[in-house]
């Protein structure tokens, strides 16, 4: 059995290949990584935002997540371990369809891994907020990039 060290090491390096997969707008590989039974949670506050079941779930999430972009990405720029969890640290620069304006967010995705299969991400608006939750509210986030 591997060490809980390799599968976050392997999940690092499969959510990596999965936002890469959402930038370029090929969604159905970005939740191959995903457990089939996942449970994806988004702050309401989000346009489609709620709780989503399975990969299937989440991948009309991603959908509509990224039918209301005109352009954008929405880039890893941190991995933090914390127990059985990743929080990644993501800076979406975005323009909304219908929009000449970028905006610029900066948020964090929390991944639960078990078994080595990622089977919860819950997203959060608030890096601080990310890191409470995921149990490591003393981890100073990097200065926002503004």
């Amino acid at each position: 059995r591997e060490s809980q060290t390799q599968e976050l090491e392997r999940a690092v390096t499969a959510l990596r290949g999965a936002y890469a997969a959402f930038n370029r707008g090929d969604i159905d590989a970005a939740v191959v990584p995903l457990d089939e039974h996942i449970e994806w949670s988004e702050p309401t506050e989000f346009p489609g935002g709620g709780t989503y079941h399975g990969r299937e779930g989440a991948r009309r999430y991603l959908s509509q997540s990224r039918a209301s972009l005109a352009e954008g990405t929405s880039e890893p720029v941190q991995f933090i371990s914390i127990g059985n969890r990743i929080v990644v640290f993501v800076h979406a620069h975005v323009r909304p369809q219908g929009s000449r304006d970028w905006r610029d967010f900066d948020l964090a995705d929390v991944y639960t891994i078990r078994d080595g299969r990622i089977v919860q991400m819950r997203a959060f608006a608030n890096r601080q907020d990310a890191l409470r939750w995921a149990g490591a509210e003393n981890v100073v986030p990097p200065p926002s990039s503004k």
